[in-house]
């Protein structure tokens, strides 16, 4: 996500506190959102591929995916 995109997430979400959005600017404004929310989601599933704990018995091992 690019600070350019994040400027336009907020200037969106500024427009449409004001004068609200038009149509073409509300479906730009979800697209952006998702894109966000998706960037998100990775950078901190790629943080935890790579974290580990300690249990009280010094063992460590790495975080597991749970299941849904």
């Amino acid at each position: 996500m690019t600070p350019e995109k994040i400027a336009r997430i907020n200037a969106l979400a500024h427009k449409a506190k004001t004068d609200g959005l038009t149509p073409e600017e509300t479906t730009e404004r979800d697209a952006l959102r998702r894109e966000y929310i998706d960037a998100v989601k990775a950078s901190l599933t790629a943080h935890l591929d790579h974290t580990y704990v300690m249990d009280e018995h010094g063992t460590v091992r790495k975080l597991k995916k749970r299941e849904k």
